[in-house]
């Protein structure tokens, strides 16, 4: 399986940044190796509507992913501990649905256990 990187997480590098530098290193190698781990695991986790998600290992966020033939694309890396309508906005300001097409209903996702 390839990744294909749609957007980032760069909301997440810059809220940890501005704690610690070191700190947003650590989550940027964190959600790398989630994001890499799709190489094997993608399409294996749980979908909404069509997109499918699943929960950083180390960090509170949401990894949203589609899958189209042997292409595993990240969508976003969405922040958990954010208000729904936030995510939604983030997702609709993309422009881009879980097929790759157009937007669509951002899902609403399952609290995570952690």
């Amino acid at each position: 399986m390839k990744i294909k990187l749609s957007g980032g997480a760069e909301r997440g590098i810059n809220f940890y940044r501005k704690i610690d530098f070191d700190l947003a290193v650590y989550f940027n190698d964190c959600i790398s190796a989630d994001i890499d781990s799709l190489k094997l695991y993608a399409g294996v986790h749980a979908s909404v509507d069509g997109w499918h998600y699943t929960f950083a290992n180390r960090f509170p966020f949401v990894i949203l992913y589609g899958v189209r033939g042997d292409i595993a694309i990240v969508y976003a890396v969405l922040d958990g501990r954010s208000e729904p309508s936030e995510n939604d906005a983030i997702l609709l300001g993309r422009r881009i649905g879980p097929d790759g097409g157009s937007p669509g209903t951002p899902p609403t996702f399952p609290a995570s256990d952690a």
